[in-house]
């Protein structure tokens, strides 16, 4: 029996079977809540974005963020813009690999120049270059995704507002409990959500005192809104 992490059965060759098990996220929902966090916290009024490669799973990094800073703005009357995605053409700020720190440096320097002070970056060890810039500058804030970029860097957690995580252990959690209790089902993806604890916002213990109570608390009562659907997370699709 497989439980395989961050692979899609349904459109990968393991769909239907039996003995395999994937497992998706909801990154949606949690890049949202760090697209509104970011645009409660943003002093210039630009945040921005982007990716290593886009593909559905990563754009929806970007869409997520993007809804989010858009919901802000709507509740507040704001007009906090997001650099380097594009929602309504899809396009954006898009690296070619998962891998250059180098590449992280440039794309970080350009959103940095252009005025965003919150970064998201949608590329794994990439991101680490634009972190080196924020902590050589001495300014700018990071979105993490994924794991807590906090714990994995914490002599830069000055510099890491949040990170929008992926709770793995939730889902090998649960595919061991199904083992034990003869209940394993594979050919399908277990789905990690808010609902579940499978995905969400976690802040960085650096900031976590200094973010504002009442934008907490709204972040807070956005969840329930998220799950049930009142919120959307993802653009409408034609």
């Amino acid at each position: 029996k497989f439980a395989i992490i961050d692979v899609d059965v349904e459109v990968d060759k393991w769909a239907g079977i039996s003995n395999v098990r994937g497992n998706i996220t909801k990154i949606d929902q949690a890049t949202f809540l760090a697209g509104y966090l970011s645009a409660g916290m943003t002093e210039t009024g630009k945040v921005g974005t982007y990716v290593g490669i886009r593909f559905p799973a990563t754009q929806a990094f970007m869409d997520g963020y993007a809804m989010g800073v858009d919901y802000y703005n709507q509740a507040k009357g704001t007009d906090v813009q997001v650099l380097g995605w594009d929602m309504e053409k899809q396009e954006g700020m898009e690296v070619g690999n998962f891998e250059s720190l180098d590449d992280g440096r440039s794309f970080g320097e350009a959103l940095l120049d252009d005025g965003a002070d919150i970064i998201m970056p949608v590329a794994g060890p990439v991101g680490l270059g634009t972190l080196a810039v924020m902590v050589e500058r001495g300014t700018g804030k990071l979105i993490g995704v994924d794991t807590d970029w906090a714990v994995q860097n914490p002599d830069k957690a000055d510099y890491i507002l949040a990170s929008a995580l992926k709770k793995i252990d939730v889902f090998v959690y649960d595919s061991i409990e199904q083992v034990l209790n003869g209940t394993f089902k594979g050919g399908e993806n277990y789905v990690l959500t808010l609902e579940n604890g499978g995905t969400g916002l976690g802040y960085s213990s650096a900031w976590e005192g200094k973010i504002p109570q009442e934008l907490k608390d709204e972040i807070e009562a956005l969840t329930p809104k998220i799950i049930s659907g009142e919120v959307p997370t993802l653009p409408t699709r034609e």
